[in-house]
């Protein structure tokens, strides 16, 4: 797997009952029967298509029935899972997830690739409580890793837009990701062609973006 791949299925405990929602090619499905963190998975898309590539690299699991193919919209229609993975997908896409699901289940693992805020806040809406909230980067970009299980949360106005871990631990990870968006907002500051009201509102976000990183 990739870095990347990897570092999420670090983050995702052991369980009966694993799916992957959205599980492109499902190699951490694969990988959480194979190192035994599983002991079944449901690998599900809302393309037959896409599936068949996972169907593929797991056909000896679900020879064994340790493996089940779902056509699925979300998780209406799949069967009941303790763990679920949501990853590769936009923060809208996997709120949309969220909602419409009709039940839920106990632990979450998240991994958007934007609007990581709006997952934040989607995720407490639906009664999860946030355990591990961080940043991590791989391949030359930044990626936001949730793990959640069901209970009580509420977030601060910092803990929403950079997440928990963050604003607690101040990574390498993330500190280097503070100091990229620090980087473009210089840049876009360099156009001599900036408003006044635009340059305004960008040296605040700087400013923001530079007290993050010494709280």
């Amino acid at each position: 797997m990739t870095d990347r791949l990897e570092k999420i299925f670090a983050l995702i405990p052991k369980c009966n009952v694993f799916a992957d929602v959205g599980c492109d090619h499902g190699y951490i499905a694969y990988e959480m029967l194979n190192r035994g963190k599983a002991n079944k998975v449901i690998i599900a898309d809302i393309s037959k298509k896409c599936l068949s590539k996972a169907e593929q690299l797991l056909s000896g699991y679900i020879a064994q029935s340790k493996a089940q193919s779902v056509v699925a919209d979300g998780f209406n229609g799949l069967p009941e899972s303790d763990v679920a993975l949501i990853a590769g997908m936009g923060g809208e896409e996997i709120c949309s997830i969220l909602t419409n699901a009709k039940s839920l289940p106990n632990t979450l693992v998240l991994q958007p690739m934007k609007n990581a805020d709006k997952v934040r806040l989607c995720a407490v809406e639906k009664g999860y409580k946030i355990q591990k909230d961080f940043v991590f980067y791989s391949a030359e970009k930044f990626y936001d890793l949730m793990l959640l299980t069901v209970g009580k949360d509420s977030l601060s106005d910092d803990e929403i837009e950079f997440g928990r871990d963050n604003i607690k631990d101040k990574s390498i990870d993330f500190i280097k990701q503070i100091n990229a968006k620090v980087c473009v907002i210089n840049q876009v500051l360099a156009n001599q062609n900036l408003s006044q009201s635009a340059k305004e509102k960008l040296v605040k976000e700087k400013e923001k973006l530079e007290k993050i990183c010494v709280k």
